[in-house]
């Protein structure tokens, strides 16, 4: 990216105040070599976050082209979700599949056990809740670990000082990282991409994304259970809680912005944002069921964001670029490429296409077949300083929606507001990092009342 917000300068002056990387300042001197010794060139792999999305992301790894390479062990927090990633996997997948039951790892030190499984030069996956990226993370650059990791990677402004940190200590130690924002990867994105920077739709003039649906995913989380332990509660819904994954804002919407912060090539310094909670039911999440905000780059242009959750409305998932000669659409699926076009003007007719693209392969598997051709080759590859910007400029939007007050790039990223302090400390049987009132009941985002902070 252009913006000067990348820049080692900027990031390191917000860095100067905080304390919270003190476990990873020992890290500095790790190096991860780049292949293993020539009579067993197989890479192994740890997933760690055994969900459906640690489980596609497995499928991926285990599919690349360049081989051989194994699943040797797997972790979660969640002896049944482990059970049933690894019955899955098995259908598919069982010559790539080494992970006998002493490899099979429950509980919240489960993560270090995985990766002691593996070889410096490895890969460890990552999953989880996205809170605990920066944890598993540190372990990882301390194993020698090269590094898949879901976005978000951060989800508020203090681990994404501390992820940045980490960024810069795994790009000396020549860490192969790669972040799950896998639209990057896409053939068709790229062409678009190309064809926005070389003129063909003008300079852009604005940019708007939908991402409309019903709600999905844990978005609407129920009331605990008796007899469930409160952390796990918010472990197992995980997007209903801003501390464990930023909510829906975060882990749904990351995708729309960072696609079209790459088709702008800079990142935004300022967003403005309504939001509101409308057909709660029995749920007792944290989330908004409607956002509509405005990022501003720094060269005044917008890009409007609409997100929803909520049945029996329109469906759309969409992106579109509007140049000063003409326009550039993505029409996204879940799961897919989609398809992006040019048009002269401002109107999507066929007698005005300038280009629509062809079937390209899914990005989901790209990103894996890069990440291993970048550790086989001993390329320069690490997505993580990308992600964790990515991951503040969706908090950014998040929080002035929260808040009702606009918010700067700046604000985010020094804002004090740590939703879940001493995460690596965190146990089944100890304090969550949300309490729930005596109704059972987690405190709530409210805009103009509650203005410095998100709830």
């Amino acid at each position: 990216m252009s913006s000067s917000l990348d820049s080692k300068s900027t990031r390191r002056g917000f860095l100067k105040s905080t304390g919270q990387a003190a476990a990873a300042s020992a890290l500095a001197g790790a190096v991860v070599p780049h292949v293993h010794a020539a009579e067993d060139n197989t890479i192994r792999v740890a997933l760690i976050g055994c969900g459906g999305r640690g489980t596609g992301a497995a499928a991926n790894a285990l599919s690349v082209r360049n081989g051989p390479i194994k699943l040797v062990a797997m972790a979660d927090v969640f002896a049944d979700r482990l059970a049933a990633s690894f019955a899955n996997l098995q259908k598919a997948h069982a010559d790539r599949l080494d992970v006998p039951e002493d490899r099979r790892f429950v509980g919240f030190d489960a993560y270090q056990k995985a990766m002691d499984c593996l070889r410096p030069g490895d890969v460890a996956a990552f999953a989880t809740p996205p809170a605990f990226r920066w944890v598993h993370f540190s372990y990882a650059l301390q194993k020698g670990l090269n590094v898949f990791m879901e976005k978000p990677v951060t989800v508020d402004g203090p681990s994404t000082r501390r992820m940045l940190e980490l960024a810069d200590k795994s790009e000396a130690a020549g860490q192969k990282v790669g972040v799950g924002l896998m639209w990057r990867h896409c053939k068709a994105r790229q062409e678009l991409v190309a064809r926005v920077k070389d003129g063909q739709i003008g300079d852009v003039v604005t940019m708007r994304c939908y991402r409309l649906h019903g709600p999905i995913g844990s978005f609407a989380a129920p009331r605990k259970p008796e007899g469930v332990s409160e952390v796990l509660h918010q472990i197992r819904y995980f997007h209903g809680f801003l501390w464990a994954s930023g909510g829906a804002y975060s882990d749904f919407y990351i995708h729309n912005i960072d696609e079209l912060c790459w088709l702008k090539d800079a990142w935004p310094v300022e967003a403005h944002a309504l939001g509101g909670r409308h057909y709660r039911g029995d749920s007792v999440d944290q989330n908004f069921d409607n956002y509509s905000v405005e990022y501003v780059f720094p060269d005044g242009t917008d890009l409007y964001l609409y997100g929803r959750c909520i049945h029996g409305c329109e469906d759309r998932f969409s992106g579109y670029v509007r140049g000063s000669k003409g326009l550039g659409t993505i029409e996204s699926m879940r799961g897919g490429a989609g398809i992006c076009a040019a048009y002269h003007g401002q109107k999507e007719t066929d007698d005005k296409l300038i280009w629509r693209s062809p079937p390209v392969p899914s990005p989901y598997q790209l990103e894996w077949d890069e990440l291993i051709d970048a550790i086989r080759q001993n390329k320069p590859y690490n997505e993580a300083r990308r992600g964790a910007i990515a991951s503040l400029v969706t908090s950014m939007g998040r929080m002035a929606a929260h808040t009702g007050r606009a918010v700067t790039y700046d604000q985010m990223l020094s804002c004090d507001h740590e939703f879940a302090p001493d995460l690596d400390k965190l146990a089944a049987d100890g304090p969550p990092p949300l309490k729930p009132n005596a109704n059972g009941v987690y405190p709530v985002p409210m805009p103009g009342i509650v203005r410095n902070r998100e709830y």
